[in-house]
């Protein structure tokens, strides 16, 4: 599955006063990274993956049609996967402020 690029285009036009802001195509989607940290991304399996502070990941979890990421198996602390339908309106918008504010906690990768 192709990742949903209208999805993709709301979070391009949320992200488009953030300084240093970078697309990539990864995990089947398409990424925006904050210093080459992955903040958000519009997810090829369908809704938004977000990064977030491990240490909020089980309170975030609780919400509904949030789950963690899973990666060959694996679930991936401090990445989440939110439901599209979550995502199709207003409450894109802190999904993607919280994952902005994450990546730009980090080390800038260079």
């Amino acid at each position: 599955m192709a990742y949903d690029e209208d999805l993709a285009d709301r979070v391009r036009a949320l992200l488009e006063t953030e300084a240093g802001i970078a697309e990539k195509r990864m995990f089947g989607g398409l990424a925006f990274l904050v210093g080459g940290n992955m903040a958000v991304a519009a997810s090829g399996q369908g809704g938004l993956l977000v990064r977030v502070d491990p240490a909020d990941a089980d309170d975030l979890l609780a919400e509904p049609h949030v789950r963690p990421m899973e990666m060959r198996g694996r679930e991936m602390r401090g990445w989440l996967r939110v439901d599209a339908d979550v995502v199709e309106g207003p409450a894109l918008e802190p999904w993607v402020r919280r994952g902005v504010a994450f990546a730009r906690s980090l080390p800038a990768k260079g």
